[in-house]
């Protein structure tokens, strides 16, 4: 019989994860000497010790909810016997009080990357056409087909042709103060260092977000625009639209890649599909690889407020000053206004998968998802939709939706890194989305969807710091253009989905 495998992560926990795939059948000594009074699932909590009915449930030495009723020692500890813990005051957090010190540099990292004029760098070469409403998407994606038949071909250094469509730009209240957010996540994604920084628009000309709504700072040197409505049929409309895009195309054309430090990478992490083994292994070596960009002078972002929120106390102190405390608390007070406007709060979170894989409630979902935060100093903090500019670790506020969150992330990485425990096969056009499983049995299952497997760290083949290493330099290959991700393989590409905070007319 197969030794039991079970993973407590803190010396205080009084709960462990069943880590064998067929989970831990009922009867089962573990290795802290507790039998198993029932079978417990793969993923899923037991109990190291009697809990008296109220007593907190630890999990990574915090407390992840209070006992229903009585749990014996060797339970299953399932969702139903679990009270949620309020969140963290926001008034009463440390802020700045354990900044950690500053790591060696790490020196001598490049990636072969596209320099564009603006000092950004890309990792792809996409010609990609913005629109302004949800209006010409229709149009335009039939543009791009023909643009990738009859004109891409001619230009083999350009990697792709994309359509930048989106469900936002008319119908809305655009001068609502929360209008920004879309727009200027659109602003900055229409510019994105894979695009070599130019847009080329589409208006239909009778929207809402107009294109100098959408680019403010190119009033002076406004980019070019082709609006349908100036046309005569929808042959002129395609032959103009194909025409800008030839003219962008051999502009593209030109670029090349070059060498560029490991400092221009900037990274956006997310998670999405997690279990309970995210914690413990993709997000963790997920964190060891964020140290590692971090001491190369690189930008990491994190992000996915309402899997922050619970975990904020172990953030603030961490920060860098004080000012970027009251920042990332700013960000979380807003989430919590906005989530009370629509009457929920940050327990609808998790998804029914989540719950599957043994996540009991968000609490516990938020202490594993900033493990990807790995152990730096927090450097600053960007609000929605706002391009980050500094280097180090970052927090970008965003919701967790999985698609929102990435589209915000758009509007400043150059790169993505995706951990799942379930599994997705979300991808974006724009850049290269690495995706690490927290199981060793999805990433057998999904062997041509994830590009790198995590959970080899739960069965102790490997350490967190060994895989941290791993997917560094998987990155830089991948930046590079020397390995392609298995999202772009297959060109599994989902739609943008800007966060419209704002009231719809």
């Amino acid at each position: 019989m197969a030794h039991p495998l079970t993973v407590r992560v803190h010396p205080l926990d009084n709960v462990a994860i069943a880590v064998s795939p067929d989970g831990l059948a009922s009867g089962t000594v573990l290795p802290e000497g507790v039998t198993l009074r029932e079978a417990v699932p793969q993923a899923h909590k037991v109990a190291l010790q009697t809990l008296p009915e109220g007593a907190p449930i630890l999990r990574y030495g915090q407390v992840i909810g209070h006992a229903a009723r009585e749990i014996l020692a060797g339970s299953w500890v399932r969702e139903d016997v679990i009270r949620m813990p309020a969140a963290p005051e926001l008034a009463h957090l440390s802020l700045a009080t354990a900044v950690p010190v500053d790591a060696p540099p790490l020196e001598g990292f490049t990636f072969e990357g596209y320099r564009n004029a603006d000092g950004s760098v890309g990792t792809k070469n996409v010609l990609g056409i913005t629109t302004t409403v949800q209006c010409v998407a229709a149009t335009v994606d039939y543009a791009v087909a023909r643009i990738r038949a009859e004109l891409l071909p001619r230009y083999p250094n350009v990697d792709d042709v994309v359509s930048l469509t989106h469900t936002y730009g008319c119908g809305v209240a655009i001068d609502a103060p929360d209008a920004a957010v879309p727009i200027r996540t659109l602003g900055h994604i229409s510019r994105h260092a894979n695009l070599g920084g130019d847009p080329l628009v589409v208006s239909l000309g009778c929207e809402k977000m107009q294109p100098s709504r959408l680019f403010p700072l190119f009033e002076s040197a406004p980019p070019e625009v082709v609006r349908l409505q100036d046309h005569a049929g929808f042959g002129e409309i395609i032959a103009r639209i194909m025409e800008s895009a030839e003219r962008r195309l051999e502009v593209l054309n030109q670029r090349r890649r070059v060498t560029c430090p490991a400092s221009d990478l900037v990274v956006g992490l997310q998670c999405g599909g997690s279990d309970a083994f995210s914690g413990v292994t993709c997000n963790p070596a997920v964190g060891a690889m964020a140290d590692l960009l971090v001491r190369a002078g690189a930008t990491v972002m994190f992000s996915e407020v309402t899997e922050v929120r619970d975990a904020v106390h172990l953030l603030t102190p961490r920060c860098a000053t004080e000012e970027i405390g009251r920042d990332l608390v700013r960000e979380m007070q807003w989430y919590d206004d906005y989530l009370a406007r629509g009457r929920a709060d940050r327990s609808a979170n998790p998804t029914p998968g989540n719950k599957r894989g043994g996540l009991a409630n968000v609490v516990e979902k938020a202490l594993g998802s900033i493990a990807k935060a790995g152990s730096s100093a927090l450097r600053g903090v960007a609000t929605h939709g706002e391009k980050v500019t500094r280097k180090g670790l970052i927090f970008a506020a965003t919701p967790a939706s999985d698609f929102i969150c990435g589209t915000q992330q758009l509007a400043s990485m150059n790169l993505h890194v995706f951990t799942t425990g379930e599994g997705t096969p979300y991808g974006l056009a724009l850049v290269p989305v690495v995706k690490v499983s927290s199981r060793t049995s999805l990433a057998e299952k999904w062997h041509d969807l994830i590009d790198l497997d995590a959970g080899r760290i739960a069965t102790g083949e490997a350490t967190i710091d060994e895989v941290g290493w791993e997917l560094f330099r998987l990155l830089l290959d991948v930046a590079s253009g020397r390995k392609k991700t298995w999202a772009d393989h297959w060109r599994l590409y989902n739609a943008l989905a800007p966060f419209n905070p704002g009231p719809v007319t």
